[in-house]
């Protein structure tokens, strides 16, 4: 059995399709305004050295070592790895296990300064040179992070001269 369909019902169908999304469309509210992208996530290595791997496995090349407490910046985050990022850029797996759960930065500036408070005018404690890795004892706030180097001295160091915190 065939149907016939006549011009007047193929013109109604071809109406349907073309009204349809059109009236679904008209519908559709405008996209939000775009909000600012989410701060980054970081982590750091552990109490032992890690192996970065250029993919998540452990038969993956090892891409280098790092060492204990080197800060990184979260990419993807699955069960048992980890995709980060190093303060130089490199990007690659390390496996969950051998991240910590204390934070770190490291310092990004020539020389950072490190002071008493949360504020450009107060008691310069220490400096600490490229590459000094600081424990983060207190998230960013106004610009500020506080860290305490691993001989003790503790204070705020402007988060600009850092990476990681």
């Amino acid at each position: 059995m065939t149907q016939r369909i006549t011009m007047t019902s193929a013109a109604t169908i071809l109406a349907a399709f073309c009204l349809v999304p059109g009236a679904v469309f008209a519908q559709t509210p405008a996209p939000a305004a775009v909000s600012a992208a989410p701060a980054a996530l970081f982590v750091s290595v552990g109490d032992k050295p890690a192996i970065l791997y250029d993919a998540l496995s452990v038969k993956a090349n090892k891409l280098f070592i790092l060492s204990r407490f080197h800060p990184l910046e979260v990419l993807v985050k699955l069960d048992k790895w980890t995709k980060v990022r190093d303060a130089e850029g490199t990007i690659g797996w390390v496996e969950n296990a051998s991240l910590g759960d204390r934070r770190f930065a490291q310092v990004s500036a020539a020389t950072a300064d490190v002071r008493a408070s949360a504020a450009a005018t107060s008691n310069l404690v220490f400096e600490a040179q490229r590459g000094v890795i600081l424990e983060v004892t207190t998230p960013a706030a106004d610009g500020w992070v506080a860290v305490r180097h691993r001989d003790g001295q503790a204070g705020f160091v402007r988060s600009s001269q850092v990476w990681g915190g």
